[in-house]
């Protein structure tokens, strides 16, 4: 019999479960330990997952659709409950961010921020750069507007109103999801000079802190991309916003091109995948992906791989302040983005996903009689809204059955208010010289 006790895993089990272990004596532990060992993944479903989900399957069957190609895993800690092809790989659609959620966090801690370094190649006088401003990109996926905005600010406190050469892009830098560096600069340099603003940017600015200053940075230059850089004297440091508050945008709004990025600053998609498939313990030919956003049909997953990356990531938070709830909308407090008009259980963390004819939810269900429970759907249709509805049904009907918990697990609380970050806030600029030369 495995050692289950000594390896502290009916600890780790009552906690991925949601139970409170505080008071269970010695002899209940005992018969804990035999259950377990026995009783990892039992032959036989349980009975009250198992008739729901037959239930949504005669649903989908009732409208044409074939139950072979409806992937369906749900799980309570290490004990399935119910599935359907549920270790056949489907095309999973956006919960392949999952994947990337999950690898980002094998690469880099949660407070991991990406670099965005500015330096001129020229002294500054009069307030004016005579030579080039030259950003240098480490791979932030999250710079944006208000980011830009904050930076033309932090460059005006400087002193600095003006630039004589050109915007020289070098690195891995990108802006507002764009990734051709001619693009990005010009983005950037109409961003750092107010009187060049269009609607967007307005709109943008009047979302950030009241009294935010409107930066007037004029360049006279052109954008120019730089595959090496360019010498040049570092001025500041920007960072970008922890991973975690990136990996919550991403995934609230189910953002493709944050996606792809993260998973290419990680290796690309063949690094994520080894990645994954470690950190879940589940089988790499149960994972086959192209991309970090799944937004091809080739991003494939098995329903029982994406239960794994999701506990994997609940597992590697432990040791962490935050939960899975601080990297995934949750039911009922994220309402825009992904979850608007769902009908999913209140304080459910959940992952949608979608493509023409591929519908897929993930996340974790909190129950009173189970614990947490973990589940993925992926439905293949094309009636995407209806496909929506019944897997909102579903989960509706399990917690029928088991019970809403009184107190919601640790497990699955938030700790980080993730609607709206710390966007374009100036203080993440790191002023490393005042002046390369004294003003005149």
């Amino acid at each position: 019999m495995i050692d289950i006790i000594s390896s502290g895993l009916v600890s780790v089990w009552l906690e991925m479960a949601g139970m409170d272990q505080a008071g269970l004596n010695a002899s209940l532990l005992d018969n804990l330990e035999t259950e377990l060992s026995q009783a990892v993944f039992p032959q036989q479903p349980d009975p009250v997952a198992e008739a729901v989900m037959q239930q949504y399957l005669n649903r989908l069957s009732a409208k044409g659709l074939s139950k072979d190609i409806q992937g369906i895993w749900v799980q309570s800690s290490w004990v399935p409950l119910a599935k359907n092809s549920g270790t056949t790989p489907l095309p999973a659609a956006s919960l392949t961010k999952i994947a990337t959620s999950l690898a980002s966090l094998q690469v880099w801690s949660p407070e991991h921020r990406f670099e965005t370094l500015i330096g001129v190649t020229g002294p500054i006088v009069g307030g004016v750069v005579q030579g080039d401003l030259v950003i240098t990109g480490n791979g932030d996926p999250f710079f944006i507007w208000e980011e830009a905005i904050a930076l033309g600010n932090t460059l005006n406190q400087m002193g600095i109103r003006g630039v004589t050469g050109n915007l020289i892009i070098a690195g891995n830098f990108y802006m507002n999801y764009e990734v051709d560096p001619l693009k990005v600069g010009e983005l950037l340099k109409q961003a750092l000079n107010s009187t060049s603003w269009n609607e967007e940017i307005i709109y943008q600015h009047s979302r950030m802190t009241p009294g935010t200053a409107k930066p007037q940075v004029m360049i006279a230059g052109n954008v120019i991309s730089q595959f090496g850089g360019a010498n040049s004297t570092l001025i500041i440091r920007h960072q970008s916003l922890a991973l975690v508050e990136i990996i919550k945008q991403m995934n609230i709004y189910s953002n493709n091109p944050m996606a792809e990025i993260l998973a290419a600053n990680v290796g690309g998609a063949a690094t994520v995948r080894q990645l994954v498939s470690q950190a879940a313990g589940v089988p790499i030919e149960e994972i086959r992906l192209i991309n970090g956003s799944g937004l091809e049909p080739e991003n494939q997953i098995s329903p029982r791989a994406v239960v794994g990356m999701f506990m994997a990531l609940a597992r590697y938070l432990q040791e962490t302040n935050i939960t899975v709830a601080d990297l995934f909308p949750i039911a009922g407090i994220d309402t825009q983005g992904t979850l608007e008009d769902r009908k999913i259980p209140v304080s459910t963390p959940v992952k949608t996903g979608t493509l023409s004819d591929v519908s897929a939810l993930a996340g974790v269900l909190p129950t009173r009689d189970r614990g947490l429970v973990w589940f993925a759907i992926i439905n293949r249709g094309t009636d995407l809204d209806g496909l929506r509805a019944d897997q909102d049904l579903l989960l509706q009907q399990l917690v029928s059955q088991w019970g809403s918990p009184n107190t919601l697990p640790e497990l699955i609380q938030p700790h980080i208010d993730g609607r709206r970050p710390g966007i374009g806030d100036p203080n993440r600029n790191q002023i490393l010289v005042q002046t390369v030369a004294p003003s005149s």
